[in-house]
C-alpha cells in the first residue's frame, strides 16, 4: 500500500461520507432531536457497519456478500423499517429542551447504535464502494495486518470527522430553539428526515 493510494482512498472515503445520503440525514436528524452526544451513537453504528464491509472486501468475502443477496435485502428492509420506527418515535415523543439531563432517555444508546449500523448494512452505495471501488485503490491480496489497521483507522477517522461536523452543526442549530412549540416542530422535522432515510434505504 503506497502513500499515494492511501491518500486517494482517504479522499474517496471523504466524498462517500460527505455526500448526502441516509447516513448524513440520520445523523443530522438525531443531532437535531437529541443533541451532539446522541448523534455520536448513530455515527458509531455507521462506522461499525463500514468496518464490517471493509473487512469483507479485504479478506475476499465480497463475493460471498454478493451471493447472500437475499440476506442483504432482509437487512435493508429491516434497517429501513427500524429507521422509520425511530422517526415515528421522534414525532410522538415529547421534546426535551437543550441542556436537559434526560435528553438521552428518548432512545437508548443501543437503539441509536443499531440504527446507525442498519443504515450502513442496508446502503447499496456503501456495499458498492467496498466491493467494487476499494480494489482500485490498493491490491487487497498484498495488504498486511498493519495495512488493514491503517485503512480501518482511515475509514473510522474520516467518518467520525465528517459526520461529526454534520452532527455538531445540527446540534448548534438545535440550541437556538427554546420554546416548546419550536422544539416540537424541530422534533417532527427530525422525525420526518429519519423516516425519509428509512424509506430511502428500504426502497433502493
Amino acid at each position: 500500500m503506497t502513500v499515494e493510494s492511501t491518500f486517494a482512498f482517504a479522499f474517496a472515503m471523504f466524498i462517500l461520507a460527505a455526500s448526502p445520503g441516509p447516513g448524513v440525514f440520520a445523523t443530522v436528524a438525531q443531532a437535531l432531536a437529541g443533541g451532539f452526544r446522541s448523534a455520536l451513537d448513530v455515527i458509531g453504528g455507521i462506522v461499525a457497519g463500514d468496518l464490517v464491509f471493509l473487512l469483507l472486501a479485504v479478506y475476499g468475502l465480497a463475493t460471498l456478500a454478493r451471493t447472500l443477496g437475499e440476506l442483504f435485502v432482509v437487512v435493508k428492509l429491516a434497517g429501513g423499517g427500524y429507521l422509520i420506527w425511530l422517526g415515528i418515535k421522534l414525532w410522538l415523543t415529547k421534546p426535551i429542551p437543550p441542556g436537559d439531563q434526560n435528553v438521552d432517555k428518548q432512545q437508548s444508546g443501543k437503539q441509536r447504535i443499531l440504527g446507525g449500523l442498519f443504515i450502513t448494512l442496508g446502503n447499496p452505495k456503501v456495499i458498492l464502494f467496498y466491493a467494487g471501488f476499494l480494489p482500485t485503490f490498493m491490491d487487497l491480496g498484498q495488504l498486511t495486518v498493519g495495512d488493514v489497521c491503517i485503512v480501518a483507522g482511515l475509514v473510522a477517522g474520516v467518518l467520525l470527522l465528517t459526520l461529526g461536523f454534520y452532527a455538531f452543526s445540527a446540534a448548534r442549530a438545535r440550541v437556538l430553539f427554546t420554546k416548546p412549540r419550536a422544539l416540537r416542530n424541530l422534533n417532527r422535522g427530525a422525525g420526518t428526515i429519519m423516516v425519509g432515510a428509512g424509506l430511502s434505504i428500504a426502497t433502493r
